[in-house]
């Protein structure tokens, strides 16, 4: 039999629990509430709870989110792609062979048609030649400075800084995940020591939790004191099938939850899902072109393709549509 007093605590208790349901902070108040808000709490929840049959151990909670194109906009052009471009400028003084030779013409004049001819052979000059012949502290310093005042070249955003076009409501989701023990990386194709002065900052994502691209370094001597210097040769490119190499190098995990927007991105979630306990997997799906920009398999333009869109559907991936899911999209909407 129970007592007055037993029903009396269970009905206070449930009362209780009800209240706190109901004034605990949302996590993640950019999003609007969906499918796939639901579905990252609920993961969050489950593999959290010591309880439950899906907890997994802090230790073992790892993050990983691709950057360009899933943290922040990576339209109309890489910005470290820009960053080379501006060096080439910069050096020019230096290089009056570049006024007549290709691609540096091409830079220089601003020739968007005869830089896309020169291809990625063409690219991958410029990237040599302007990330290399100095010190990983001399670049960092360099990089430190660019990022600091380089801003977006669409009009739409009024010459905003490169790390004002975050997305808020990634940044909610990371910090969420830390707020959980969640350690978070970034695995991304681009330089990893291009992201690194600033991620932190950014994204409060360390300079040990990037992984990236990289170049090859020599450890020399300058006036006695050592110096790692970069070298016009291609280490490591972390992009596609490579990027659970990079993973592994690097973090020695399976990511129980990973994040990324593109068809570079398609292994990383594979890999992800792969760990054999409970993980998630998201795909950042631009379709908004008044507040950011649309491509993928409805534009039919980008890297978004029909096949990862295939892909993400049969495997039980969270696609997560920009227009629908976000309330903002970048922080300074929340002024």
């Amino acid at each position: 039999m129970v007592s007055c007093n037993q029903k009396t605590e269970t009905k206070v208790d449930k009362t209780v629990t009800t209240i706190e349901n109901a004034i605990k902070p949302d996590p993640l108040p950019s999003w609007n509430d969906g499918d796939n808000k639901k579905a990252i709490i609920e993961f969050v929840e489950a593999v959290t709870n010591k309880d439950g049959g899906d907890f997994i151990p802090a230790i073992d909670r790892i993050a990983t989110f691709d950057n360009d194109g899933t943290l922040w906009s990576e339209k109309p052009v890489y910005s470290q792609l820009l960053f080379a471009f501006d060096r080439i400028k910069t050096l020019a003084p230096e290089h009056p062979e570049w006024k007549t030779k290709q691609p540096f013409k091409a830079v220089l004049e601003n020739d968007e048609k005869a830089l896309m001819a020169s291809g990625e052979k063409g690219l991958l000059e410029i990237i040599a030649v302007t990330h290399a012949g100095m010190s990983t502290t001399d670049f960092e310093t360099i990089v430190t400075n660019w990022i600091a005042t380089a801003k977006q070249p669409d009009p739409r955003f009024k010459d905003r800084l490169f790390t004002e076009m975050i997305f808020q409501p990634m940044l909610e989701l990371m910090e969420y995940l830390r707020a959980n023990d969640f350690e978070v990386f970034i695995v991304s194709g681009g330089g990893i020591e291009f992201m690194r002065p600033w991620t932190e900052k950014t994204y409060g994502v360390p300079t040990q939790n990037v992984v990236g691209s990289s170049i090859k370094v020599s450890y020399e001597y300058n006036d006695g004191k050592p110096v790692l210097m970069r070298l016009p040769a291609v280490a490591f490119i972390d992009d596609k099938d490579t990027k659970p190499a990079g993973i592994n190098s690097h973090i020695g995990k399976k990511p129980i939850l990973a994040f990324g927007n593109s068809t570079g991105d398609q292994e990383m979630l594979e890999w992800s899902q792969s760990a054999g306990i409970k993980t998630f997997q998201g795909l950042v799906h631009h379709t908004d072109a008044a507040r950011e920009w649309a491509y993928g398999p409805d534009s039919k333009i980008g890297t978004f393709s029909d096949a990862l869109m295939t892909k993400a559907n049969s495997s039980g991936w969270n696609v997560i549509d920009m227009k629908t899911d976000w309330k903002v999209i970048f922080p300074h909407e929340l002024k």
